[in-house]
C-alpha cells in the first residue's frame, strides 16, 4: 500500500509515517519508482502496535527498544510483552513518587495557607481598631 493508504488505515498523518521512518521504527517494503515508497501490512500492524505503547504511556524512545521483539519469533514476542511490563513498573514507580511528594507539597500549602490567613486576620483585626 502506499503512504496515503497506509496512514488512512492507521489513523496518522504522512509526516508520522515519515517520523517513525526517520526513528527506525517502522520501514518501506520497496520504493516504486524513484518516490513512491510502497509498505507492507505488518507496517500496518506496528503502527496500530506503536499506538497502543503510547496510549499505556511508553515513549517512542522505550517503544523503539521493543518493537521489534512483537514482529518475530514467540520468544521474542514474550520477551517484548516482558520489557514493556518492567517499564510500566518503572513508570508507576515514578507516579507513586510525584503523587507523594505533591501530597507532601499539598500539606505544605495547606498549612501556609492557614499562617497566611490568621496573619491576614490578625493585621485585619489591627486596622478595625
Amino acid at each position: 500500500m502506499k503512504i496515503g493508504e497506509l496512514a488512512k488505515a492507521a489513523k496518522v498523518s504522512q509526516r508520522t509515517i515519515h517520523y517513525y521512518e526517520n526513528l527506525g521504527l517502522i520501514s518501506p517494503m520497496e520504493r516504486e519508482g524513484a518516490s513512491h515508497r510502497l509498505y507492507e501490512r505488518e507496517t500496518l500492524a506496528r503502527l496500530e502496535k506503536i499506538a497502543a505503547l503510547k496510549r499505556l504511556g511508553l515513549s517512542l524512545d522505550e517503544i523503539s527498544s521493543v518493537i521489534d521483539l512483537y514482529f518475530g519469533k514467540k520468544e521474542g514476542i514474550l520477551a517484548g510483552k516482558h520489557r514493556v511490563i518492567e517499564m510500566l513498573r518503572e513508570h508507576l514507580e515514578k507516579v507513586d513518587m510525584q503523587i507523594d511528594e505533591l501530597s507532601s507539597f499539598r500539606s505544605d500549602l495547606i498549612v501556609n495557607i492557614k499562617h497566611m490567613e490568621r496573619l491576614y486576620q490578625e493585621h485585619q483585626s489591627g486596622t478595625d481598631e
